[in-house]
């Protein structure tokens, strides 16, 4: 009879920490956050600014995206610590919610206030 082997699964991985982001200069207009500034992202971030946390289909269906897009781009802002995502279940079912972390409202608030500095700069002229 031939003996089975079963392999040991591997050890659960721990959250990757957050890479330290790199400040805009608030000097130069161009100088935007790009992380925050691309579309979706702004979209997301914007969308929980507002609420204290947002189901994944929430999130879906007022960005009027889709599953792939919200998912490629709130892992993006979570690796960067400017959203957490909790995963649950509710009676069987997958539950993802996310949230804009203090990081994220910083970030946010960052951005508005170059936003509103260049508005300004602009209207001077």
């Amino acid at each position: 009879m031939a003996k089975v082997v079963r392999k040991a699964s591997a050890p659960a991985k721990a959250a990757p920490t957050p890479a330290p982001r790199k400040k805009p200069s608030a000097a130069s207009p161009v100088e935007l956050d790009k992380l925050i500034h691309e579309r979706v992202r702004l979209a997301i971030v914007s969308a929980l600014a507002g609420a204290e946390a947002l189901s994944f289909n929430e999130l879906k269906s007022q960005l009027s995206i889709t599953d792939g897009n919200l998912s490629v781009h709130a892992r993006k802002l979570e690796e960067a610590g400017l959203v957490a995502c909790e995963k649950t279940f509710v009676e069987r079912v997958p539950h993802t919610a996310y949230r804009l972390t203090p990081a994220g409202r910083k970030a946010l608030d960052a951005y508005l206030g170059h936003m509103e500095a260049l508005i300004r700069r602009v209207r001077e002229r």
